[in-house]
């Protein structure tokens, strides 16, 4: 009868799920494929040492150890560890011990005997009430799969965090050595400057150059200094960034020290790119995970159109006054086996297990989105480092003819062959070209770090 009775809660009619990608079948693209030729390792989880730099390496271990915001997504993996413990309670029997005292006036006009007609007397119990929830549809295992789920969530954004955090204080110390290496162009431009302006005056004295020549040499040097300011600010700002990611305060940044970065290793890429990536990096985790919790959520919804079945049991003393409570006449037991099945409820539970049909279909989605994702920052990493290294390549070749073409003019003007704009022009040209090769070195290293975090940073996720 009571299964005859579920008919009437239908489940209605359902879309057909969302289908996760394949990453298998996705076109890796010509940037992968060339750059994978050479197959190369994961990234360690310590990649960041790969730059040759110790201070980098404790700088990236204080944060790991200090950020605030790294603390409190470990934080929530305790949460949802918590809450799946909560979730298991139901899963299993529930004992309770209770006791009670009740001092009372009974109703002279009652059905109480005699004695306690119209007198105040004690009504004392003490007893164990066993339950348990036979689950016969699997609702409570799969809210308890759901949860553990929700706390390998928890825990791959944990990673996802460790890795964001890593990477932005890498980045940011490579952009202090930028900044540190532009400064050092803008100081020797202001230098040679100088040195162009004080040979100016000296040949102006001796009749050799005008006052123009003076002139066009004095009105580069504010705006020199005004671009080694710009950079002096930038150096201090940049460690008051790196001193946050660290979790420490503005003074501790000032003791950072310039970096000495080194890259030797080749931006080689694994060979079985994109399928493993699945497995490495924090974000396709999470998701995955999602995914998983909210199929679980369905099998939640599914089972709230059935029966259950639920057994109860007591047992335990109770007397009027203290002095026969626990004799043998006085004992209690029982017990109460419950059963619920929906019969009309409104359409709430078609509408529960539409809504987690939606979330089950944005979860597959969202995970198709980061699989995406991943695979074209992979290839858009590969793509700026080959172009950075042809851009390096050209850069040299650049800055040997700029510095060639600046000696060349400096010597026609000291033998007065032309005016001082000629060897100052030579001597801004050169500057740039220092200046560019600088980025470009800045951007292959800043390129590496988003390659490794791009390929998960090397962090482990062996969930059980």
């Amino acid at each position: 009868m009571a299964l005859a009775l579920t008919a009437c809660a239908s489940m209605g009619e359902r879309a057909a799920p969302a289908q996760q990608l394949d990453a298998a079948t996705l076109a890796p693209g010509a940037a992968i494929a060339a750059a994978g030729t050479e197959p190369a390792a994961w990234p360690t989880e310590q990649w960041w040492k790969t730059l040759q730099d110790a201070q980098l390496n404790q700088l990236v271990s204080a944060a790991l150890q200090d950020n605030p915001g790294l603390h409190a997504a470990q934080a929530r993996v305790r949460l949802a560890e918590a809450l799946a413990g909560v979730t298991r309670a139901a899963t299993l029997a529930r004992v309770d011990a209770s006791a009670s005292a009740d001092r009372e006036l009974y109703s002279a006009h009652s059905t109480v005997p005699a004695t306690l007609a119209g007198n105040y007397a004690w009504k004392n119990t003490a007893a164990l009430t066993a339950s348990y929830d036979l689950d016969l549809w699997g609702r409570n295992r799969a809210a308890l799969d759901a949860a553990l789920d929700q706390a390998r969530v928890a825990s791959a954004e944990a990673q996802l965090a460790r890795l964001t955090l890593s990477a932005a204080v890498v980045r940011s110390y490579i952009q202090l050595a930028l900044d540190y290496a532009v400064q050092d162009g803008v100081a020797a431009s202001l230098a040679e400057r100088r040195q162009l302006l004080a040979l100016a005056r000296k040949r102006q004295s001796a009749g050799l150059a005008s006052e123009i020549d003076v002139a066009s040499i004095e009105t580069t040097l504010p705006a020199g200094r005004r671009e080694h300011e710009q950079l002096a600010s930038a150096i201090a700002l940049r460690r008051n960034q790196l001193a946050a990611l660290i979790g420490k305060g503005p003074g501790d940044g000032e003791s950072i020290a310039r970096p000495t970065l080194s890259l030797n290793a080749p931006a080689a890429l694994p060979s079985v790119l994109p399928a493993e990536l699945l497995g490495r990096r924090p974000d396709i985790a999470a998701q995955r995970w999602r995914v998983e919790a909210a199929a679980r959520h369905i099998e939640v919804a599914k089972a709230g159109f059935y029966p259950n079945l639920n057994l109860a049991a007591f047992a335990g003393f109770q007397a009027l006054g203290f002095a026969h409570l626990f004799d043998t006449h006085s004992a209690m037991r029982g017990i109460a086996p419950a059963v619920s099945l929906p019969v009309f409820e409104g359409g709430r539970l078609r509408s529960q297990l539409r809504a987690s049909d939606a979330a089950y279909d944005m979860a597959v989605e969202q995970y198709n989105a980061t699989v995406l994702q991943a695979l074209n920052e992979v290839a858009d990493a590969v793509t700026r480092i080959a172009s950075a290294g042809e851009q390096q390549r050209q850069g040299e070749q650049a800055l040997a003819a700029a510095s060639r073409a600046q000696t060349l003019a400096q010597r026609a003007w000291q033998a007065g062959m032309t005016d001082a704009s000629a060897s100052l022009q030579a001597q801004l040209l050169l500057l740039a070209e220092r200046q560019q090769m600088a980025l470009v070195a800045g951007r292959q290293l800043d390129n590496y770090a988003v390659l490794m975090a791009a390929l998960g940073g090397g962090i482990k996720l062996d969930f059980p």
